[in-house]
């Protein structure tokens, strides 16, 4: 990740001159996960509370972070993990839960702050939400307030940092924005599309929580945290759309959606939990904009200023854009930015990233499958299905694509850069990996990729072949759901032709 967003930043230490212990709840949600890279990189030590703590086990942290298992209602966990800790992250919700939650956030706010002072930890910082004065505050802003007032009333010093729509992959927020304006290019839209939102970017959310640990504990309160624009709902929709190239939305408000039939709607465009729409639609009746600038007193802008909505959704969006998608686990524990998806994200994160999976165990050795998969394609086809292919390519040249024709630079070997039909190689390690990234006509982005690794029980090959879609726009989906079909005769056959067996099974 990139060290600027700590640059500058007073990082506290303690008497010995050794950087302080943090404690970080919310390990695995959407901010706490990439917070804990960012202490890391400024230097702080790093304590953990997770009630699951196997969900850490992909991140490349994992073995700088000190791990404490038990969750915010076990008071001897809340002991062990706080002990020593002179700053505590509270990061902790319950919007997924069903019944009341608001109870829930009280509770547990009511229980770490007493564990916080049982043990004398120097300081508290919440994110909480922006509140509108003279605005009724919908239950889960609500909840986000009191959680506040709870752990300030601890007498723990508590630094809460209120904030809006937070830009990054795998915001619940973000995400909903994704999925509606992606999916839907002309929509009917409840009356809070017109409502006033002052997004931020979720490097600027981190540098600030980061910076929050180096100030005064005289300076703890309530602070607004926010970008530098204001929009409204509509707004946002119409420059995400710019950023991610698709036409302008055609967006028409209607008064007559309540909160509960708008809920539902999100509900069923997007892949966002329904009773997490919910919660988060009934907030947006609240225009969301900061008041109180006075954070930026005590932190610092970074160099070149807060970072504005449109480069927040293009890192976001940065890994679909330039073509670095996520097609093994390797690849998936060390994001680029903070705007990129983690491994512990909900799998509705990151936008939609459709994959067929075909896993296929050989007696053959690895580099007599290699020669297989390096030969795909040109004269030599792509399984007893070629002829599938074919029809692609035909039907890519009669919308401008380059078809089939192209062929192969070699029948045998492939290099990285190499056309290869409606391909273009992207990634050769020999005998273990090749990835092509389709250069066809697309409502989207596609790759076909194959990992090849020896299998340990038979000393054959275990053969896993990933084919990718990254849709664009609505036509990106149902291009998509109208192949499907094809998936079940090319992919399998195309598997089995190169493992040279019949046995094929489908992947998660």
């Amino acid at each position: 990740m990139p060290k600027e967003i700590t640059a500058g930043l007073t990082i506290l230490k303690d008497k010995s001159r050794k950087p302080v212990l943090c404690l970080v709840t919310g390990a695995t949600g959407y901010i706490g996960g990439r917070l804990i890279v960012q202490l890391l990189e400024a230097g702080y030590r790093v304590r953990v509370l997770a009630r699951n703590p196997q969900r850490l086990s992909t991140h490349t942290w994992i073995d700088q972070v000190e791990l404490v298992e038990g969750d915010a209602n076990d008071k001897a966990a809340l002991d062990s993990a706080l002990s020593g800790v002179s700053v505590a992250y509270y990061l902790l919700h319950a919007l997924l839960v069903k019944g009341d939650f608001e109870q829930l956030e009280r509770d547990m706010a009511q229980g770490f702050g007493d564990a916080a002072k049982r043990n004398r930890v120097g300081k508290i910082i919440y994110l909480g939400g922006i509140i509108t004065p003279g605005q009724e505050a919908s239950p889960h802003l609500q909840a986000r307030v009191d959680t506040g007032l709870i752990l300030a009333a601890s007498g723990v010093p508590t630094f809460e940092l209120r904030a809006g729509v937070v830009i990054g992959s795998g915001s619940a927020s973000f995400e909903m924005l994704r999925y509606l304006t992606e999916r839907l290019p002309i929509m009917t839209t409840p009356k809070w599309v017109k409502n006033r939102i002052q997004p931020i970017a979720v490097r600027d959310v981190l540098r600030y929580l980061v910076g929050t640990a180096g100030l005064s504990a005289k300076q703890a309160g309530v602070y607004e945290i926010a970008g530098p624009e204001i929009f409204t709902y509509a707004d946002m929709m119409q420059a995400y759309a710019k950023v991610a190239g698709l036409r302008k939305r055609i967006i028409i408000p209607l008064p007559v959606l309540t909160p509960k039939l708008s809920s539902g709607w999100v509900g069923l465009v997007t892949p966002v939990p329904i009773t997490l729409a919910r919660r988060l639609v009934d907030s947006l009746k609240n225009e969301v904009v900061a008041t109180d600038h006075r954070i930026r007193d005590l932190i610092p802008d970074p160099k070149g200023g807060l970072t504005n909505f449109e480069r927040a959704v293009g890192l976001a969006l940065v890994k679909i854009k330039e073509a670095r998608v996520e097609t093994r686990w390797s690849d998936a524990s060390s994001p680029g930015t903070p705007s990129e998806p983690l491994p512990t994200d909900p799998d509705w994160a990151g936008g939609s990233l459709y994959k067929d999976i075909r896993i296929t165990q050989t007696n053959d050795s690895i580099e007599e499958v290699w020669k297989r998969v390096e030969a795909i394609g040109g004269d030599n086809g792509y399984s007893t299905a070629s002829w599938a292919w074919e029809l692609r390519g035909i039907m890519d040249r009669l919308v401008g694509g380059v078809g089939l024709r192209r062929g192969r630079r070699d029948p045998n070997h492939l290099e990285v850069g190499d056309a290869l039909d409606f391909w273009r190689v992207e990634q050769v390690i020999p005998q273990q990996l090749l990835r092509l990234r389709a250069e066809m006509k697309l409502p989207g982005r596609a790759w076909l990729e194959f990992d090849l690794e020896v299998d340990s029980a038979t000393g054959g090959t275990i053969l896993t072949q990933v084919a990718i879609y990254a849709p664009k726009g609505l036509f990106g989906q149902i291009y998509w759901w109208a192949v499907w079909p094809m998936h079940g005769l090319v992919f399998p056959s195309m598997a089995r032709s190169l493992a040279r067996s019949n046995k094929v099974t489908k992947g998660s």
